[in-house]
């Protein structure tokens, strides 16, 4: 969480990073990359499944290492970083032609098989164009970024980032990282949001971390000065870049996530009307949310961070319905035809569960969304969390989520929102008149 001292801490100290970490991380120096053998034969169909070390080119110099798992018969695949595990939801095999899909995000990997080695391109749908990324992979030697880094420092601990685009604008972010050896994990908070599961090695003094998600394709890396600074680089896909410096600092804190998207002077509650994935109109007016508690969350199909907090609150709404809680997500999607965004919501309810209602609200672009909710001051994020008392009435705005990578974040996330809702879920059903 963003909040106080308190909460940023949440404990935390060296100690803590290396504990909390070790848990969600799996103890990167020991389970962050399986250690397989190179495969000799190149029939890879007569075993239990194919293990690869996939190279994705985001610039001429720049390439994303992650591992991925095909199943032998080609009924499912997933991604590796660390801990996390990332499903790709459709997989085919015809021949020597590999076709994987990430439902919902509505990108997709086509690969070619050439004796024990893959060649293709990973397609990814942005808002307004695509980017198609060079792809190659071999056999997986055991080892993400190098076969044997040797590192020189440790960057063990929270610390204190900017990330500064091409055009000077700058951005604060807090890094934190668990260095076991010369294996390396961690993520970046901002306050937006998360950049997930990383994974990667510190070789001399340089650190490398990089993560593919279904979505997002990120590479950072950074070398330690003489005086135990961090400076480097971050490329995402094959268009952004940004520099990055960071220096420790245990102290360090982002702006409280509930203090940064607010309601309009003059506006207590929020109003809409946006059709579900049938088509059919839905508003906070229908009888369905009378003195009910209801979250209106704004995201997208095509967001990770969305998708955590998706399955987070898929979760919450089945044990929690029954005490009159209802959830509404308004999807701003990079499609505009709504036949398209419905079927991405589907996949998205599919892949989740979800049993509350997921609407088409618009198109992506933050400036769309803030006219679609012109109650608000601003969108800033993807997601957005509101939440409505059983009067009506917004109580609380949330910018962003802590997803599951952030560690003790998270955690700290789920207990002020237990909090909250046990509060608002308290509170007595309004009397009419």
């Amino acid at each position: 969480m963003f909040v106080t001292m308190d909460r940023l801490r949440v404990g935390i100290e060296t100690t803590f990073v290396r504990a909390a970490f070790g848990f969600l991380f799996g103890f990167a120096a020991v389970a962050c990359e399986p250690q397989i053998e190179p495969i000799a034969n190149t029939d890879l169909h007569q075993w239990n499944g194919e293990d690869w070390r996939v190279e994705i080119q985001l610039q001429p110099d720049v390439v994303l290492p992650v591992g991925l798992h095909i199943a032998r018969k080609g009924e499912d695949a997933w991604f590796s970083n660390g801990v996390e595990r990332v499903e790709v939801g459709e997989v085919s095999i015809a021949g020597k032609q590999y076709h994987l899909r990430f439902p919902a995000f509505n990108n997709t990997l086509e690969l070619m098989r050439d004796g024990d080695r893959l060649s293709g391109t990973l397609t990814l749908v942005k808002r307004g164009y695509e980017q198609h990324l060079p792809v190659r992979a071999e056999p997986h030697p055991g080892y993400r970024f190098s076969p044997d880094p040797q590192a020189e420092v440790d960057v063990t601990g929270r610390w204190e980032v900017v990330f500064t685009d091409s055009e000077g604008n700058e951005g604060a972010a807090i890094g934190e990282f668990d260095q076991q050896g010369s294996m390396l994990s961690g993520t970046f908070l901002t306050p937006t949001g998360d950049y997930r599961y990383l994974e990667g090695e510190v070789a001399g003094r340089m650190l490398k971390l990089s993560t593919f998600d279904g979505a997002h394709a990120y590479v950072f890396t950074a070398t330690m000065d003489e005086f135990g600074a961090l400076e480097g680089d971050f490329w995402s896909g094959d268009r952004w870049h940004e520099g990055w410096k960071a220096r420790r600092n245990f102290d360090a804190e982002l702006p409280d996530a509930y203090a940064i998207t607010h309601l309009k002077p003059g506006y207590e509650t929020v109003e809409f009307a946006f059709p579900d994935l049938q088509g059919q109109p839905v508003s906070l007016s229908d009888p369905k949310y009378d003195g009910k508690v209801v979250l209106v969350t704004l995201a997208g199909t095509w967001c990770p961070n969305c998708a955590d907090e998706a399955e987070f609150l898929s979760a919450y709404y089945r044990e929690n319905h029954h005490r009159g809680l209802e959830i509404v997500t308004l999807l701003f999607e990079h499609v505009t035809d709504f036949d398209k965004a419905a079927t991405l919501g589907r996949e998205l309810v599919a892949k989740h569960d979800i049993g509350f209602e997921v609407l088409v609200a618009g198109y992506s672009d933050k400036a769309d969304a803030a006219e679609a909710l012109p109650m608000l001051d601003r969108v800033l994020a993807y997601p957005t969390m509101i939440f409505i008392d059983r009067a009506g009435k917004v109580r609380e705005i949330h910018t962003g989520f802590s997803g599951p990578g952030t560690g003790g974040h998270h955690l700290e996330f789920v207990r002020e929102f237990d909090e909250l809702m046990e509060a608002f879920l308290a509170e007595p059903v309004p009397q009419e008149g």
